[in-house]
């Protein structure tokens, strides 16, 4: 019995040696990490910014490059970029050789987010000009006005950009400076990325819903010319947005005065019919041709000031007077919202504005009270495919919640 016991202790004793002596080894892969179309992990790498006094002569020479060779790749990188123009705080990259000699092999140089220069340092010599990956990453936001549009968006930390984008979008339906306490808005739109998380800057709005004075105003994107990649916006019942007329010839502007036959004018101190509509805004600031047309005429007369003349067609004429200096030439062909001149005060005026004069059929008349015409309508055929493309995109923007914690909501990483 003893021998047994014996025995079973010895066998035990064995099995607990040979496990221990099993050694586990784990074999740890070094991560893979590429930029700028190099394998990092081939190189030693060195990462600085341009500082004061420096050239790229001098930062190649502080990296173990000598003249002659210094002179080669100079004349090998003034092919693609100005050398002379390398900015204080930009970043640039080293590549040299993962052994003792730690040899520059690349040299590459960012001027802005998305660009950068490669200029190979090692035995052939050359420089290429490229751009980084931009990715678009979408998003949705909305907000309920309390003033204005932009302080909105201000308040809740969203790009100034939205703001622009929503009132080019809406130009021909919604005065974004008559805007009223609890109109709201709900936007899809996509920002573009490099490195996965840099922001460089929005892409466009693809998407809305803008509710004014109780009316909603749904903006859909969808293509129309997919040769020419032309994109329209729709609302929900396949209406184009866009008009033959925009409603101001100023973005972000404000009307200062109306049309108003009745009007007394503060420069004559006397009533006199004011035939334009005045739209205030600082000196300099673009004036725009509120539809494609001709310019007629372009000139200077002490009331008016610099003004030009767009004819549309044979029933609608614009004016836009006081600007700043003359405007574009007589025959100037222009398309809808093309820049005419600027904001002055020449003329009759007592501040810095446009007078914007309207005629219809030869009578003037006031822009803001005309049933204006609609854009050329979209095709039935594609008409069709755009109800069932907008669809669920109305179904997504309906249903966006009003009491998202946050304003700004990533929703997509493609």
């Amino acid at each position: 019995m003893n021998r047994f016991i014996f025995f079973i202790i010895l066998i035990f004793l064995f099995s607990c040696g040979e496990k221990n002596s099993e050694t586990k080894i784990e074999v740890i892969k070094e991560k893979v990490v590429k930029e700028y179309g190099y394998t990092l992990n081939n190189f030693n790498i060195k990462k600085d910014t341009i500082e004061s006094g420096d050239s790229f002569g001098l930062i190649l020479e502080k990296n173990n490059l000598f003249y002659p060779k210094i002179y080669d790749i100079v004349q090998e990188a003034k092919k693609v970029f100005d050398i002379r123009k390398i900015n204080i705080g930009r970043p640039y990259t080293i590549l040299s050789s993962k052994d003792s000699l730690n040899k520059p092999l690349v040299f590459i140089y960012q001027p802005n987010p998305i660009d950068y220069i490669v200029v190979s340092l090692g035995d052939s010599l050359w420089a290429e000009k490229k751009q980084k990956e931009v990715k678009l990453i979408e998003f949705e936001a909305m907000g309920t006005i309390k003033s204005s549009l932009s302080e909105t968006m201000q308040e809740l930390k969203l790009s100034p950009l939205l703001s622009n984008e929503l009132s080019e979008i809406y130009a021909w339906n919604i005065d974004f400076f008559r805007l009223e306490k609890g109109d709201n808005f709900k936007i899809l739109y996509t920002s573009k990325y490099v490195d996965d998380s840099i922001y460089i800057g929005l892409n466009r709005i693809h998407n809305a819903y803008f509710e004014h004075r109780g009316k909603p105003f749904y903006a859909i994107e969808f293509q129309t010319d997919s040769i020419k990649g032309m994109y329209e916006y729709f609302d929900d019942k396949g209406k184009n947005l866009r008009r033959a007329f925009l409603l101001s010839p100023v973005q972000f502007s404000r009307i200062s005065s109306r049309y108003n036959l009745r009007r007394k004018i503060a420069y004559y101190g006397k009533v006199k019919p004011h035939y334009g509509t005045d739209f205030a805004a600082p000196i300099g600031t673009p004036i725009r041709s509120t539809a494609a047309g001709r310019v007629v005429k372009s000139g200077y007369t002490r009331a008016n000031g610099y003004y030009v003349t767009v004819s549309h067609n044979a029933t609608y004429s614009t004016q836009y007077l006081h600007m700043r200096k003359r405007g574009l030439k007589v025959g100037t062909y222009v398309e809808q919202g093309d820049k005419i001149g600027e904001i002055g005060m020449t003329g009759f005026t007592s501040g810095p504005h446009v007078c914007y004069r309207f005629w219809k059929n030869g009578r003037q008349v006031d822009p803001l009270k005309q049933k204006l015409p609609e854009a050329k309508p979209i095709s039935d055929i594609l008409k069709q495919k755009y109800l069932t493309y907008m669809r669920p995109i109305k179904i997504k923007l309906d249903s966006m919640e009003s009491n998202l914690n946050f304003e700004e909501k990533l929703i997509t990483i493609p």
